[in-house]
């Protein structure tokens, strides 16, 4: 029987999906990658050779549960914005440096200095942010000069992995949107930005669009993975726009709030909309001739783990049961705030040294309360995205939820209540590996259109309306919580 694979290389792990042509997906699989080293505060690195290895156990063990399984086609999507770095023989010459990584601020005032604010977002539809793949690029040419001079070609982290199994370097839009090396607006590499940072054209992959197919598997890749040498493989996307594809955000007015490690509020667009001060990305949409903007919360998933990790105390604490005691606390957590800038931050303050903040705290707060706080606060954090929304007049007609975020009923009732928007929960979300899948589909003739495919395969399952008292009793503590970051942003800027 016929199917897609779909391969997802995310900052926990790798995962694999089968898809057969009513989307239904037939078989999975994850394989956990090592924990991202942090030498240094603001630091996150990982191995990429351990993304090829776990893309390798993943697949295999997703077609192992299916063993007629027929791969027409596979398509990649992944973690954003990190920088690996090869030789002239394509070896990997240092850890990659990942998404969260903000070591860069120095690289980014450099930046802006030689070209000016204004100009960066003109050439790239974006400012200059530590997150971004080019100021990490700069970042290893000021600090370690010796590997420089060995640098030939950079790719991002799903990008090397579709290199390892296949031999081809290719990047699609949508993730080159990332690395503040691409002319958004008109979709390819943006030869006046490279000159002006002094990075050679030539590191740079072909570009395509998500759903073309750009590579086929090799002989050593369908060794590690199972698969036929000859699979066709897809350009794919980055994790948002994939996973966006995979929630069927494909069309202006449709938004998706997804909480993962990560939270990002995703809107579709007809053309590149740009806020003037960059305070969200303007990126390629994986849907050719669509764009996206995306506001990013760096710690929103993770502030639970965070929380959950630091009141355990040794013994084993669920997140279910952290949501039930959350639950007996009214909206607004009795004046319990969380400012969730585990990470920095990214929307709206464009700030790697922020830093969270618990306040509000008093003698008869219990767990519940501290908990609420933080699943509210996360929550704020990406109102913040529909409020910058509203002042670019970015149409938002539908919002749905994914990620941890959906799967908590509290969660799903506490971002109702904080947007002030019904939300729709999918029937399956199966988040960017998903979406990987249906562009493989796409490009070969499955479907016509990204869009085509979505309407297919993506069903809502249910709709949450806001509480009336509980969003009236958000509003007010939202107002609260937007002078946290005002407040506290001289002692961040001592750190």
């Amino acid at each position: 029987m016929d199917y897609l694979l779909g391969i997802d290389v995310g900052t926990g792990g790798t995962r694999a999906v089968l898809v057969d042509r009513t989307g239904a997906i037939a078989s999975s699989a994850t394989c956990e990658h090592e924990p991202f080293a942090s030498p240094r505060t603001g630091w996150a690195e990982q191995d990429p050779h351990d993304w090829w290895k776990a893309a390798g156990s993943a697949v295999r063990a997703a077609l192992a549960n299916v063993p007629d399984a027929n791969v027409v086609c596979a398509g990649f999507a992944g973690q954003m914005h990190g920088a690996v770095l090869l030789d002239d023989q394509d070896e990997v010459l240092r850890p990659a440096l990942i998404w969260c990584d903000q070591r860069t601020q120095a690289q980014c005032d450099w930046l802006n200095a030689k070209l000016g604010e204004r100009k960066i977002i003109e050439l790239t539809c974006n400012p200059a942010l530590t997150n971004f793949t080019l100021t990490k690029l700069l970042w290893v040419r000021d600090n370690e000069p010796e590997l420089w001079k060995r640098f030939r070609r950079v790719l991002l982290p799903k990008d090397y992995v579709r290199f390892r199994i296949s031999g081809e370097h290719a990047m699609d839009v949508a993730e080159a949107s990332g690395t503040l090396m691409l002319d958004v607006a008109h979709r390819r590499w943006s030869e006046e930005m490279m000159t002006a940072a002094g990075v050679p054209m030539n590191s740079l992959p072909k570009l395509f669009e998500s759903p073309e197919v750009c590579a086929r598997v090799s002989a050593t890749g369908a060794k590690h993975t199972g698969l036929k040498a000859g699979t066709p493989i897809v350009a794919g996307a980055g994790d948002q726009a994939g996973g966006a594809v995979g929630m069927g955000i494909v069309r202006a007015g449709a938004v998706s709030a997804t909480i993962g490690t990560s939270g990002v509020v995703f809107a579709a667009t007809d053309n590149p909309a740009m806020d003037p001060q960059g305070r969200v990305h303007t990126f390629c949409h994986a849907v050719p001739g669509r764009w996206h903007v995306m506001g990013v919360t760096q710690a929103a998933g993770l502030s639970l783990r965070w929380i959950r990790d630091l009141l355990k105390n040794s013994g084993e604490l669920s997140y279910d049961q952290l949501t039930r005691e959350a639950a007996q606390v009214a909206p607004g957590s009795d004046g319990v705030l969380w400012a969730p800038y585990l990470m920095g931050e990214r929307t709206p303050h464009l700030d790697p040294n922020a830093r969270a903040t618990l306040t509000g705290l008093a003698a008869n707060h219990t767990r519940g309360h501290v908990v609420r706080a933080v699943l509210e606060g996360v929550a704020f954090s990406l109102k913040d995205t529909f409020s910058l929304f509203d002042e670019m007049k970015v149409p938002v007609r539908n919002v749905r939820l994914g990620g941890g975020g959906a799967r908590s009923d509290l969660w799903r009732q506490i971002q109702a209540d904080i947007y002030g928007h019904e939300v729709e929960i999918l029937a399956a979300e199966e988040g960017a590996a998903y979406g990987a899948a249906l562009l493989a589909g796409v490009g070969v003739k499955w479907w016509d259109s990204v869009e085509q495919a979505c309407d297919a395969v993506v069903k809502v399952q249910q709709h949450v309306k806001p509480d009336a008292v509980a969003a009236a009793a958000m509003k007010q503590h939202y107002q609260k919580y937007r002078k946290i970051y005002a407040g506290l942003k001289p002692l961040f800027a001592q750190n």
